[in-house]
């Protein structure tokens, strides 16, 4: 490709409304531009990157044996009603009306189309296993897109769904996805990892995230390398102390603090750290609100604490009324001492004594408060995240945390939706039985993003070879000035291109400072440099994408090094 004929526009200036690296680099080196909140047009040099993730997970996705198909964006409510989700999903599900009033749904996912599929299509066990997939957009209303491609409204998915006979079955179609999304991200040359997670709306009985590692990831990831251990950070478990109290050393005190409403503000008074404390949130529950006592410096875990009995779901934070309405005092003075709500404490609150907490009366605060003197004994749960340091549930090692870009989901998904739907075939004996489902998602326009957050410096963006729009960049200098240096780039970019290279040729008249600083933000892996002088020497300069200098190379030698780590 001809760098004259490819219309290609960087920037130079980092653009206003741009969050994170991959967003900056992406509007930068020209590969998407914004159409409205959310919304993105894939330029031509994104889409030859989009298209190459697309192959990978192609290729796989048929080495692992499904079956690929297309199935319609638009998706009628009645679908949506059946499985129970039209009303359950919220406003993430964009809803529409065709002339005719009838209800419909820009799809976000499509288990429900595809069970309907299976339900039509497959009617005997013989006919199983069986997993479709489609690479396809997908919909979903954010309330605050953002950080690019990373959080858009609209974007390209490829999900995949199998239907199997049994349990076991679906358990084998899961490994086989599994395997197939580990060697997709290991071909795209990311790091990445695969944790537990919960399951969330999809639902099922088990799911695993697959997360590219990058510091600008939104997701904890709690690890150990040595127990063999990777969790989202929502799912990581949490066990009780091993550890013997402290005995009491103070009595019971209560004291006054005015204007003190946070933990930070009660150390501060009192100069201590936060692990000496405890803090009490109030959420609403089936019937009355509930108490949640975790340790000062913990955080509270949604998604554990909404699946305790009588906790609403999904968790929502009692407003000060409801609060005032229970206890009589307001956020920032909440105890357990004397609490009338039911109450959950964290496991590591058991370790605690001496701590200090609310009083349950604006403007007071106990000190010396202990377990088994001034509050009954608690019955412990998992209330928190995890922390570095942590022992893993195996308790053979010590949780790291990373963070991580979520790229990949799969789902045990069991009878949820064949059930729901009458999704059944005939089994060996004749009798009607409920197909098990797996689920399985890639963020395919994410990939792009995430390999951007991955790779990258203050020059621009780094492709791993398997991504890059151009295997290498030509760049002749001033060939509009010198006929030898013209007649030696174009044979180049014709013998490389006739290589099976993909080659962008930068012919255009411009500086060469521009030139390079432009190879440099698309991030092309090899750069081969024609001048005068290394002509009169045989020779080319070259430079990987990852290198701090260049180095001269003969001509032959640097075609050979472009082509074996190119194309092998």
């Amino acid at each position: 490709m001809r760098f004259s004929q490819f219309p290609l526009t960087t920037l130079k200036e980092v653009p206003a409304d741009a969050e994170i690296v991959s967003h900056k680099l992406m509007l930068r080196a020209g590969l998407i531009r914004r159409l409205a909140s959310g919304l993105f047009t894939w330029m031509p040099l994104g889409l030859r990157v989009l298209r190459k993730v697309e192959a990978v997970v192609r290729e796989e996705m048929d080495r692992a044996g499904a079956l690929e198909l297309l199935m319609p964006a638009v998706q009628p409510a009645e679908l949506w009603q059946e499985s129970g989700r039209w009303d359950r999903y919220g406003p993430l599900l964009l809803r529409m009306h065709d002339r005719h009033e009838r209800a419909f749904c820009f799809g976000p996912t499509h288990e429900e189309v595809v069970t309907d599929i299976a339900r039509r299509e497959l009617k005997s066990y013989k006919q199983l296993p069986v997993n479709y997939y489609q690479i396809q957009t997908k919909f979903r209303d954010e309330i605050r897109p953002r950080f690019g491609i990373m959080r858009a409204r609209e974007f390209i998915m490829k999900d995949a769904y199998s239907f199997d006979i049994d349990r076991d079955g679906m358990r084998e179609s899961y490994d086989r996805m599994h395997a197939a999304y580990t060697a997709i991200f290991e071909r795209l040359g990311l790091r990445f990892r695969v944790v537990d997670a919960d399951s969330g709306e999809i639902g099922g009985s088990r799911s695993q995230e697959f997360h590219v590692l990058a510091d600008s990831g939104e997701d904890a990831i709690a690890y150990c390398d040595e127990d063999g251990y990777a969790s989202n950070v929502e799912t990581a478990a949490t066990s009780r102390p091993d550890v013997e109290r402290r005995a009491p050393v103070g009595e019971l005190e209560k004291f006054p603090t005015p204007g003190v409403k946070t933990i930070a503000d009660l150390c501060g008074l009192l100069d201590i750290t936060p692990d000496r404390t405890i803090k009490t949130l109030i959420v609403e529950g089936s019937d009355a609100p509930v108490a949640l006592v975790l340790r000062g410096d913990h955080e509270l875990n949604a998604v554990k604490a909404q699946k305790l009995d009588g906790v609403a779901s999904p968790l929502t934070m009692a407003d000060d009324a409801a609060i005032r309405g229970a206890i009589g005092a307001g956020a920032g003075s909440l105890g357990p001492v004397g609490m009338p709500l039911r109450t959950y404490f964290d496991h590591a609150t058991a370790a605690l004594s001496d701590f200090t907490c609310g009083a349950n009366e604006d403007g007071f605060h106990y000190k010396g408060v202990n377990f088994g003197r001034d509050i009954d004994e608690p019955e412990t749960v998992d209330l928190r995240n995890v922390v570095a340091g942590d022992p893993t549930p195996g308790g053979r090692g010590r949780l790291g945390i990373a963070r991580g870009i979520e790229v990949g989901h799969i789902f045990q998904l069991g009878a949820k939706y064949s059930e729901a739907m009458g999704a059944t075939v005939q089994d060996e004996s004749g009798r009607n039985r409920l197909m098990e489902m797996g689920c399985y998602g890639i963020g395919v326009t994410r990939i792009v993003g995430a390999a951007i957050e991955q790779n990258h410096d203050d020059k621009g963006i780094i492709w791993p070879q398997p991504l890059t729009p151009f295997d290498v960049v030509l760049v002749p200098i001033n060939m509009h000035r010198s006929e030898a240096v013209r007649e030696a780039a174009e044979a180049l970019y014709v013998e490389m291109t006739e290589m099976g290279l993909d080659v962008l040729f930068d012919d255009r008249d411009a500086r060469p400072g521009v030139k390079f600083a432009d190879a440099e933000l698309i991030g092309v892996p090899h750069r081969l440099v024609v001048s005068e002088r290394g002509l009169g020497n045989g020779e080319l300069e070259y430079r990987h994408r990852r290198d701090e200098d260049s180095r001269m190379m003969k001509r032959d030698d640097a075609l050979t090094l472009v082509r074996e780590t190119s194309i092998g």
